[in-house]
């Protein structure tokens, strides 16, 4: 049986106040004072303070400083604490990265971003990295063999920390980040605050799997929504969630931009042509084993190419605090529960179809999606107006989307629902006819139609044309046009951000 290795911690007291500040890790070069926030370097046995560290804002997660778990990799199962916290901030919203201790002393990131878990270790790339100003969201990209798609590029800095870390980015300093996908899962990150840039690769996780304990106590946790009045109309709003971009008013319905916070000044813009939401937000369900409770709701409006007509469509943003983020989406042919994907699904050339874990999907639409009208909260900064660039590929096994914005790729997979599936999850049996819509079938391709098949067609038709010639004089006479729009409808299949 083998035993732990022998770790030697090392403690000195802070250059700022004197406390104790402790080093666990032979690798972690700085620390922060959890008593002044003093931002200490190691150089050998003596600490010195080089400044001090903006404080943390709360981000409601159950994870917390010294935290431990068990991850498996490479086939084994390896111990780890979290020792330190960096919070990041980019034009994409806020996130932040656990330093995980590992119990053979390798230092390991556990990325939180929107309660989406990810954990990476430092990668070697043998070849050299493609040229960061280059790479454009969507783009293939090679590296050492393997394909990988770019699903973000943009800039990020550094706005708080505590612990130990092996890493400390100029506090406020921007710098580049690369963020690349594989169809496997894979998840791999270029980071230009250090130099030479460091890689790091890892995959996607659950909270549950991590086995964690030592997270924080939900029970005994207060929480308290930060509360400000309405720029346009003055009323009392409450934010609830940390991490939320924009915000309604619960009065007038404005939208409400949080990106500066709310001690900032705050920009809004009015809505009108309201939108009900068939489920309220604030509503809790329970959807595939998971607790979710509904924080916010969008409209959106979709158009193909060359057609002159529009679709429109609803979604419900679903939270949870070990799961993050979820949509429920409500279109013409039904429900669907979806996710973003961690890893990036291979879309052929010419877009008719695209394959994500061993699976094909086919093409179902493409399409320019557009907000139409929200309410409630959400995780990035939300606008009336807003564009995307939609494909909505299906298969047997469930829903692929594809939404793309000139920096950002997000693909995201999920499945349908039966509609008295969604009124039994939020307790909305009485009104099951209102959510009732076309319940979920198998999905089959479209195949070509034979000759044959078109000659039984031409016989029916003509015989058809035969039996309405016969009563074109009947006294109830008159054409009849359907008050449902146009036939069949059209379906986004969840479309959503």
């Amino acid at each position: 049986m083998a035993t732990e290795p022998t770790q030697r911690a090392y403690r000195a007291p802070c250059p700022g106040c004197g406390a104790p500040v402790e080093f666990k890790s032979a690798q972690s070069s700085y620390a922060v004072c959890p008593y002044c926030q003093s931002t200490v370097v190691r150089n050998g046995e003596v600490l010195s303070r080089i400044g001090k560290m903006a404080e943390l804002f709360d981000d409601h997660s159950p994870l917390q400083l010294m935290a431990s778990g068990r991850i498996v990799l490479d086939g084994k199962e390896h111990p780890f604490t979290l020792i330190g916290r960096l919070q990041y901030k980019s034009d994409a919203g806020v996130w932040t990265e656990w330093t995980a201790f590992l119990q053979d002393g390798e230092l390991a990131t556990l990325s939180e971003d929107n309660g989406a878990y990810v954990f990476t270790r430092s990668a070697s790339v043998q070849q050299a990295l493609p040229d960061v100003a280059a790479l454009r969201p969507g783009a293939s990209v090679s590296l050492d063999g393997k394909a990988y798609s770019v699903a973000y590029t943009g800039q990020a800095q550094l706005i708080a920390a505590e612990g130990e870390l092996p890493k400390l980015p100029p506090l406020g300093q921007l710098f580049d980040l690369i963020e690349l996908r594989s169809s496997d899962g894979e998840v791999l990150s270029i980071d230009t605050s250090r130099q030479p840039p460091a890689v790091d690769r890892g995959r996607a996780v659950l909270l549950d799997d991590l086995k964690l304990q030592g997270l924080k106590d939900e029970s005994v946790k207060e929480e308290k929504g930060r509360q400000f009045s309405c720029p346009n109309c003055g009323a009392p709003v409450q934010v609830l969630l940390a991490g939320s971009k924009s915000i309604t008013c619960p009065a007038c319905k404005s939208i409400i931009s949080l990106e500066s916070g709310v001690g900032a000044e705050l920009s809004f813009a009015e809505q009108d042509e309201p939108v009900r939401p068939t489920i309220a937000l604030g509503a809790k369900g329970q959807l595939q084993g998971v607790h979710w409770q509904v924080v916010g709701f969008q409209h959106r409006m979709g158009q193909e190419p060359g057609d002159d007509e529009q679709f429109g469509w609803s979604e419900y943003l679903l939270y949870n605090q070990k799961r993050g983020f979820s949509f429920l989406v409500d279109s013409s042919d039904g429900w669907s529960l979806v996710r973003p994907t961690t890893g990036a699904p291979q879309m052929v050339q010419n877009g008719r179809s695209a394959s994500y874990l061993g699976t094909t999907y086919q093409l179902q639409s493409a399409y320019e999606a557009e907000t139409t009208y929200v309410l409630g909260e959400f995780y990035w900064k939300v606008e009336r107006g807003q564009r995307t660039s939609n494909r909505d590929f299906a298969s047997s096994k469930g829903l692929l989307s594809l939404e793309k914005t000139p920096s950002e790729v997000t693909w995201s997979a999920g499945d349908k629902l039966a509609s008295d599936t969604v009124a039994e999850a939020f307790g909305l049996k009485d009104k099951a006819d209102l959510l009732k819509r076309d319940d979920p079938g198998p999905f089959v391709a479209a195949k070509s139609i034979g000759c044959g098949t078109l000659f039984v067609i031409a016989i029916v038709v003509i015989i058809l044309l035969v039996l309405l010639s016969n009563c074109s004089g009947s006294p109830s006479g008159g054409g009849y046009r359907s008050s449902g729009g146009s036939y069949g409808g059209f379906s986004t299949g969840g479309g959503h951000k």
